[in-house]
């Protein structure tokens, strides 16, 4: 079965958010995911409230910008979720907007070294051991999470380029594909996930998240060619679902084929009912997929 989640949109109003992420609980949905974009909505100040207004759904973050984000305060913040919500928080991290880093004056010289280092020393925080790190970026002196999850986290990675989804297959847990991906851009991805594995001598299971643009309703053509246009692509083609629950559950199996276990429909900015699409996902499209 393909795990099916939703985007939850900064787009919106922090005020609009707890109807549409109550609604999603209701429904049954599986995975609602956040954005932490600047200068939007902290990825985290959402995530805790998302998990405490729901019982049942799980809530992640892709990404963090880790440019933007003391490494220790990440790991405390993110075991401080784990503790209160277990097994219900799923994490991701990555370069972030280097335009956006550079307006608060994080950008880093070297994006690809600083994320090695991070998740070098994330993953370590978060499996309770003491670190000590003196890297570019990343420097730790025998630092140590007092209430670390009593299981480590995985830290899945974002990336888009070549060296940076090696570095996922390296030093990640998992990995975190933008929306505007084809089902041949997630093989071509991949494999070059399974490189960097292969290199590291990394085993075992390896989530993989695919973000897609999404629509539903009358005017789902006219939103999606709104959001080519935002977006720049040449063409929805491959890069997008819409229709009707059978329609968007076909297209789903395609990035499933492709190797995506999760699914996280993108809907457009101008969804005119948020409500209305996670229940149009939870209940009538993941029954199709099952």
């Amino acid at each position: 079965m393909t795990n099916l989640g939703v985007v939850l949109l900064p787009q919106l109003p922090p005020e609009r958010l707890r109807d549409i992420i109550v609604a999603a609980d209701e429904a049954g949905l599986a995975e609602l995911w956040l954005w932490e974009d600047c200068f939007l909505e902290s990825g985290i100040a959402t995530a805790a409230a998302a998990l405490a207004w729901t019982q049942r759904l799980r809530v992640g973050v892709g990404l963090l910008p880790v440019a933007l984000r003391n490494v220790a305060l990440t790991a405390m913040e993110v075991a401080t979720l784990d503790r209160l919500f277990p097994g219900r928080f799923r994490l991701g991290v990555g370069h972030g907007v280097q335009d956006w880093m550079g307006q608060v004056g994080a950008r880093a010289e070297s994006p690809l070294t600083l994320l090695r280092e991070y998740l070098t020393a994330l993953r370590g925080l978060l499996a309770g051991e003491r670190v000590t790190a003196e890297g570019r970026y990343v420097r730790l002196a025998e630092v140590a999470l007092d209430w670390p999850p009593p299981a480590p986290v995985p830290v899945l990675a974002g990336a888009i380029g070549p060296k940076s989804l090696r570095l996922c297959g390296a030093a990640a847990d998992g990995v975190v594909l933008t929306g505007g991906t084809t089902p041949q851009g997630v093989r071509d991805a991949l494999a070059l996930v399974d490189a960097g594995r292969a290199e590291s001598e990394r085993s075992g299971p390896y989530p993989v998240v695919v973000y897609l643009h999404a629509a539903t309703g009358a005017d789902a053509d006219a939103r999606l060619e709104r959001e080519r246009q935002r977006w720049g692509y040449e063409t929805m083609a491959q890069r997008a679902v819409s229709g009707d629950a059978e329609a968007v559950a076909a297209g789903v199996r395609r990035w499933a084929e492709a190797g995506a276990d999760t699914v996280v429909l993108q809907p457009t900015p101008d969804d005119p009912d948020p409500e209305g699409f996670v229940r149009f996902v939870a209940r009538q499209v993941a029954p199709l997929l099952a």
